[in-house]
């Protein structure tokens, strides 16, 4: 088992190498649907996406305010194909009205990340930020190298152990 300091530094630093999670949904009558979305993270590891309300997920989300989403090591810089660095977050999801300052604060947030694309998107009445919270999470850095998200805590892990 790796250092848990050194392995707590791997885990806060792997979400700044990406711009988009995979994100997992369902439907209200059980159907999954995979997609993606840019998003954004606070430092308590609160994620925020700005998606499209006639995408499938969109529409999920509405209805079963959940989701997971990953974050997953890119296959051509892996070693090993079936260990592949990855971090998965269960999530209550939570639309976020328009007509707040969180909302126009992310926009902007969205806007510096994203670039203009945010501008001519941000005016369209379909697109929503939703936040989702991480309830429960895993990073696996590796074989037999798997830890558990804190839940007191999302910025800290603890060993996973064979159950």
């Amino acid at each position: 088992m790796a250092d848990i300091n050194r392995v707590t530094e791997l885990y806060q630093a792997f979400p700044q190498q990406f711009r988009s999670v995979i994100l997992s949904t369902v439907s209200a009558d059980g159907m999954p649907q995979a997609s993606y979305a840019p998003f954004l993270m606070d430092d308590d590891r609160t994620l925020y996406i700005y998606v499209s309300g006639l995408s499938a997920h969109t529409a999920n989300l509405k209805q079963t305010r959940r989701a997971s989403v990953l974050l997953i090591e890119d296959e051509a810089a892996t070693k090993e194909i079936f260990a592949r660095r990855r971090l998965t977050y269960e999530c209550s999801a939570a639309p976020l009205p328009r007509d707040t300052s969180q909302w126009q604060t992310l926009i902007d947030r969205f806007e510096q990340q994203f670039g203009q694309v945010i501008g001519l998107m941000k005016d369209l009445p379909d697109f929503q930020v939703f936040q989702l919270q991480p309830q429960a999470g895993q990073f696996v850095i590796g074989f037999g190298a798997a830890y558990r998200i804190n839940v007191n805590d999302l910025n800290s892990l603890e060993p996973r152990r064979q159950d």
